[in-house]
């Protein structure tokens, strides 16, 4: 069963060595052979011209999914406050729910929360599935990951769409499991095959080096979760029929964790991903003296500061002002990088802004290929210019 190889044709050319990807194939003696690790792929089939590489395995069929139908969204809540990240994940369902010819639906859960569902409605919502219930008063995995993946497994949607927050980065994997189907994480674009009509979901992999399209042919819901701050929202300018389904919840037998106190940390000021102006520094900024200087000139526009993962490993920032793809992705209008020498890592997280300045004394540093403006030269004597030249007091 699976990949083999007949001897007697097998010549010994190497060929198929060169083409595992998986180190699955060895020669012994002069002869190729077939090893455990092999996940018959059927590269090696490819470029074998002795035909000496046999196969048993049927080609997989895609099921008929012609029951699953509309592009939803899981919208995220917290104390009756609806997160950003679903706004902007209706804007988009809105894109790919056109290109289906397909409607828009949202699982709205939580307690007490049907005043939201004008909100949800009017950022592109056509049914809006109303999970209310004591249970999910707060925030329970467990809980969450049993109603919402018994509502999905009743009206099967053909793609689900999750925010890559703290929440949906923890519930998104459980429902992929209980639903039996694939999930691409961390997405960063999201469009539709005209051809085959499935979703391609758009990722950064190996460390951002390169960018990979993931397609999931034979499972639905097709499951992404997406990045805050990459999507935009899209609030209807005109009224339209919602249809709002109450979901009769069946509350969760003896779950394994029940919440016993929750302690809020006091609010940030504001999120990065609201942020209109930024001002972040990397490496370059030199440490905490450099991050001062960054201090004031977001004072001075009323921005705010982010760092690269650097300055957040030295100390220099806090974890959750961290801008890349082990951080935030932001829209600001106004981007300012002051000593990042523009990785693809960092970029991931910052190419949605509107404007980007870039100041770094390396006039080769990858980020001025992004830049609409770019200023080559020392920070340390850069941004006491630009405050200098900003309410004319010298830093």
């Amino acid at each position: 069963m699976g990949v083999w190889i007949d001897i007697e044709l097998c010549n010994g050319c190497k060929r198929c060595l060169k083409a595992c990807p998986y180190d699955a194939i060895e020669m012994q003696g002069e002869k190729a052979v077939i090893l455990d690790r092999c996940t018959a792929c059927g590269a090696c089939i490819e470029v074998c011209r002795q035909d000496a590489i046999k196969s048993d395995m049927a080609e997989r069929t895609i099921p008929d999914f012609c029951d699953y139908s509309g592009v939803w969204v899981l919208v995220e809540q917290r104390e009756g406050e609806l997160d950003p990240v679903s706004l902007e994940l209706l804007g988009e369902a809105q894109q790919l729910a056109q290109a289906l010819g397909q409607t828009v639906g949202a699982i709205l859960p939580g307690k007490d929360i049907a005043n939201l569902t004008a909100t949800v409605a009017r950022y592109g919502a056509e049914k809006i599935y109303l999970a209310d219930h004591e249970q999910l008063a707060s925030y329970q995995t467990e809980v969450y990951a049993e109603v919402i993946a018994d509502l999905v497994a009743l009206h099967k949607p053909e793609i689900l769409l999750v925010g890559a927050t703290s929440r949906g980065r923890e519930l998104a994997p459980r429902l992929a499991r209980r639903l039996k189907t694939g999930l691409t994480a961390d997405c960063t674009a999201l469009t539709i095959d005209q051809d085959e009509k499935i979703l391609l979901q758009t990722r950064p992999a190996f460390g951002g080096n390169i960018m990979a399209t993931i397609a999931c042919r034979y499972s639905r819901p097709q499951m992404a979760t997406v990045r805050p701050g990459v999507m935009q929202p899209c609030e209807r300018k005109k009224e339209y029929p919602v249809e709002i389904i109450n979901y009769d919840v069946k509350a969760v037998e003896k779950p394994a964790v029940t919440i016993l106190e929750a302690i809020r940390e006091a609010k940030k000021k504001v999120r990065l991903g609201e942020a209109k102006i930024i001002v972040a520094g990397g490496r370059g900024t030199g440490g905490e003296m450099g991050f001062k200087l960054i201090e004031k000139l977001a004072e001075e526009f009323g921005g705010e500061v982010a760092g690269t993962r650097i300055a957040v490993e030295e100390g220099w920032v806090t974890v959750e002002r961290q801008v890349g793809q082990t951080g935030q992705s932001v829209r600001p209008e106004l981007y300012i990088a002051c000593g990042i020498s523009g990785a693809i890592q960092h970029r991931a997280g910052m190419l949605n802004s509107r404007y980007i300045i870039a100041i770094n004394k390396d006039p080769g540093a990858p980020i001025f290929s992004v830049a609409d403006w770019g200023i080559v030269g020392d920070l340390h004597q850069i941004i006491p210019e630009m405050l200098t030249q900003i309410d004319g007091e010298r830093v």
